[in-house]
């Protein structure tokens, strides 16, 4: 199985999560995701997933100075995106449940 379409699937939530903890700018979500194991998540990845969140409304995006070298963008969570976000949790949290008790056999059904 290809371990990145699992990963691409669940980056946009995790990037809002990464948002949510408060005002980021892109490189500092690329290094939040590597520590915790997005290792393959590269700025050609990123950016186009931010700017999908920025046209629905999720973060918004302000353009500020930085403490070392040119103006950046700095990304911060919408009221609609911290709903967003919330219904991501939910419904990662119930398929890792299903898929958990399927691939662990968690059921009570014993004769299969």
């Amino acid at each position: 199985m290809d371990e990145a379409q699992l990963r691409k699937g669940i980056l946009e939530g995790c990037i809002l999560s990464v948002i949510a903890r408060g005002e980021t700018y892109g490189y500092d979500i690329l290094s939040v995701l590597e520590s915790q194991g997005f290792t393959e998540i590269l700025e050609g990845t990123l950016y186009p997933v931010l700017v999908r969140l920025e046209k629905k409304k999720d973060i918004q995006c302000r353009i500020g100075e930085s403490p070392h070298g040119p103006k950046r963008k700095y990304y911060s969570i919408t009221q609609t995106g911290k709903e967003h976000l919330k219904q991501f949790v939910d419904s990662y949290e119930n398929l890792v449940r299903i898929t958990n008790a399927i691939l662990y056999k968690k059921d009570t059904d014993t004769d299969r």
